[in-house]
């Protein structure tokens, strides 16, 4: 991995961003890190936030923040707000979502009881595709072996999980980040991302970033990343020298360095 300060493409045209902890500090989006968004915009990268957050929280960024669009729940949608229309685009229809909460539910009676600490996320009645377990959030933080037993049920189950700085994500069905980032682009830009990868950046710092660590050639990790390396085999190319949002705004500067239009 090298520092940030040494990323020196300048056709990135558009970015993939992770938020929790890489926007944001203790929970809270700040002032430098929201800006960094209105500049990516004003020089003409597009950010597209995609995020373990629910569809509820999805629906106010794709319409209230400088983005393009945003992919929510871990890659079980897409929404994008253009031209007065909300366009969505969900993984699973309605009827299997539904069949899939009540095979979810089964999942949080058992991690509730087998992994003492740990909650269901505050932000669950929000979500459509998936169940957030809070290990940092509002609770703990939960160890790793903790953190573990909380994948291990949901694997039990035929489920997929995910790690994040806060979280474990898990759903039915074969999709992540990755998979719906590539609808986004086909979508919503008419890109291939095998084809135009070179025009598109990554920034996160978890776990559950990494099919995105692994696939893109241009990606970005804050500095917190480091606590999670152990976990990682894909791992970002750049590492910002600061935490959370002050890399993210670290990061921003330097695509904004050497996009043409600067």
């Amino acid at each position: 991995m090298k520092p940030v300060s040494e990323f020196n493409s300048s056709t990135v045209r558009f970015l993939f961003t992770d938020i929790d902890d890489t926007l944001t500090d203790h929970g809270r989006l700040g002032p430098g890190a929201y800006e960094a968004l209105w500049k990516l915009d004003a020089h003409g990268i597009k950010v597209i936030p995609v995020t373990g957050r629910p569809a509820g929280w999805c629906e106010m960024i794709a319409r209230l923040w400088p983005v393009h669009g945003v992919v929510g729940e871990n890659g079980g949608f897409y929404f994008r707000y253009a031209a007065k229309k909300m366009h969505r685009a969900f993984f699973f229809d309605e009827a299997t979502q539904n069949q899939n909460r009540k095979k979810l539910d089964r999942i949080r009676d058992e991690v509730l009881k087998a992994v003492p600490g740990c909650a269901v996320a505050s932000d669950q009645f929000s979500r459509l595709m998936d169940l957030a377990v809070d290990f940092a959030e509002d609770v703990g933080p939960l160890s790793e072996k903790q953190i573990d037993d909380i994948v291990s049920v949901f694997k039990k189950h035929g489920a997929q999980a995910k790690v994040s700085s806060i979280h474990v994500n898990g759903w039915f069905g074969a999709y992540d980040k990755l998979s719906m980032c590539r609808q986004y682009a086909k979508d919503e830009l008419g890109l291939d991302l095998d084809e135009a990868n070179e025009q598109f950046a990554f920034s996160g710092d978890s776990p559950n970033d990494e099919p995105m660590f692994g696939f893109f050639k241009n990606t970005f990790a804050v500095a917190n990343i480091n606590t999670f390396l152990p976990r990682l085999i894909h791992k970002p190319a750049y590492v910002a020298k600061g935490d959370g949002g002050s890399g993210f705004i670290e990061i921003a500067e330097r695509l904004i360095l050497k996009t043409p239009e600067s």
